[in-house]
């Protein structure tokens, strides 16, 4: 290798793991944070260390080898073994768009967000599973503890194990399409 290699070469230490590159990788992405790396005032710019020559980032090490990689090859893959939320969040801090994440990766990227969506289809108010039904009218006045008032309650309240319209059948339906028919929601598919 020539002097002028080693003038392009520049180390990166993010979370304590280094990671050498050439600038002229860097510069593939313009527009991101490390391609900012590859600019002339990037030492008075970012938190550089000269007496080692390092810039430092405290971010997920094993998250930035795959960022890096990015550059390196120009495809975009997702770890199966990192939680999607942080994944997205160090995209986001990197400047690399979501979008870039390549085809066979799309999925194991995005389904941290649709379990979150589809949960809060569920829990947008309508579906509580922690409050119980105002007992209905009549029926607070019986008295306790006879089988009878105790029936009726329950068939009031749909709890009956052989009754179908209680609460369960008010989502049963949201519930299969949701799961079985992936064009009956935004959620489901």
């Amino acid at each position: 290798m020539g002097q002028g290699d080693d003038k392009d070469r520049i180390v990166i230490n993010v979370g304590g793991i280094k990671h050498q590159t050439y600038r002229s990788t860097l510069r593939t992405l313009p527009g991101t944070r490390l391609s900012w790396l590859a600019e002339p005032d990037a030492p008075n710019n970012f938190d550089y260390d000269a007496n080692i020559g390092e810039f430092f980032f405290d971010r997920h090490p094993g998250v930035f080898a795959h960022i890096l990689n990015y550059y390196r090859t120009g495809k975009l893959h997702c770890p199966a073994d990192v939680c999607g939320p942080l994944y997205e969040e160090e995209l986001a801090f990197w400047g690399i768009d979501e979008t870039d994440v390549e085809p066979c990766c799309w999925m194991t990227y995005r389904q941290h967000r649709e379990a979150e969506e589809a949960l809060d289809s569920f829990a947008g108010g309508a579906l509580d599973l922690g409050h119980e039904d105002p007992e209905p009218e009549g029926v607070a006045e019986a008295a306790e503890g006879d089988e009878g008032v105790e029936m009726t309650r329950r068939l009031a309240q749909g709890d009956s194990p052989d009754n179908r319209s209680g609460r369960w059948s008010r989502w049963q339906k949201k519930t299969w399409a949701l799961f079985e028919d992936p064009y009956s929601s935004k959620y489901a598919r």
